[in-house]
């Protein structure tokens, strides 16, 4: 079970219902979790990851200043690797920082929230710092079939031609609703060969993620504790996971080298 931001477990509490978005008022207050704590080993700089420029503004930039009209309130920064100048270079950004000093898992990395994030009721994002190109249009679109669905969790998905290295997405069959996410590391050949990949973008009735990260555990390929988890979690508890699937598949590419990088550049504008 994945200990809380204390170091010591968190205390179990049952579940509590998901959000009845038909009362309006909780289905539009937004939070959003940003993680941004990788150090980016290949792209060749001790440069934050997020920090590296893309047509000369940060990529982290590009991201946040495409959230800017959803109203999330927080919007909370998870940072690690040099935090100290991702802060002071996000200084006139509305965010709350929080460190994630060891890299133990993406669900590790949300849980680096809890204190800021603990007792919001909402809908919550989490999204990668480093997929300056997510568009606002699947923003929106997966906001509102969260609220539409009743979605306890909603993921934004992509169809690859190649989906070598990604979380494919387990759907219920017939429907679009997911019941798991499985790691690439952790695939069998039958579910590698699915070419639908979790993006690491997703909607969560913030009350039903933290309660789910307390039991995610770290056994598999890579020893971490995967988010993508909380989706069997939730699913085999019986609450819906939706799923939302990106127009364009490049907009959900992440930036894990300087190739990536170059990729990314030529595809799109800032203003795309």
């Amino acid at each position: 079970m994945l200990t809380g931001t204390t170091g010591r477990p968190s205390k179990k509490r049952s579940l509590p219902e998901p959000i009845d978005h038909r009362q309006g008022s909780l289905a539009e207050k937004r939070a959003a979790v940003i993680l941004a704590a990788g150090q980016g080993k290949r792209m060749k700089s001790d440069l934050p990851k997020v920090l590296h420029p893309i047509h000369g503004r940060p990529m982290i930039r590009i991201l946040l200043d495409r959230f800017k009209d959803f109203g999330f309130d927080p919007i909370v920064l998870v940072v690690g690797h040099k935090g100290s100048v991702v802060r002071q270079e996000l200084v006139d950004y509305p965010i709350t920082f929080v460190n994630q000093f060891e890299q133990l898992g993406t669900a590790h990395a949300v849980q680096m929230a809890q204190p800021v994030m603990g007792d919001f009721k909402g809908t919550t994002l989490v999204a990668a710092g480093d997929v300056p190109f997510l568009s606002r249009e699947s923003v929106k679109k997966l906001l509102e079939v969260h609220v539409k669905t009743k979605a306890a969790a909603t993921c934004l998905s992509a169809i690859f031609e190649d989906p070598t290295g990604y979380g494919r997405i387990i759907r219920k069959a017939g429907t679009d609703r997911i019941r798991d996410i499985v790691e690439h590391k952790d695939a069998s050949p039958e579910i590698l060969e699915i070419q639908e990949i979790n993006s690491g973008t997703f909607c969560f009735d913030n009350q039903l993620l933290f309660e789910t990260i307390d039991q995610i555990g770290c056994d598999n390929a890579q020893g971490e504790y995967y988010l993508t988890d909380a989706v069997k979690i939730l699913h085999s508890q019986g609450y819906p996971v939706s799923v939302v699937q990106a127009a364009d598949p490049d907009e959900v590419r992440g930036v894990n080298s300087v190739e990536q990088l170059e990729y990314l550049a030529k595809k799109f504008e800032l203003g795309s």
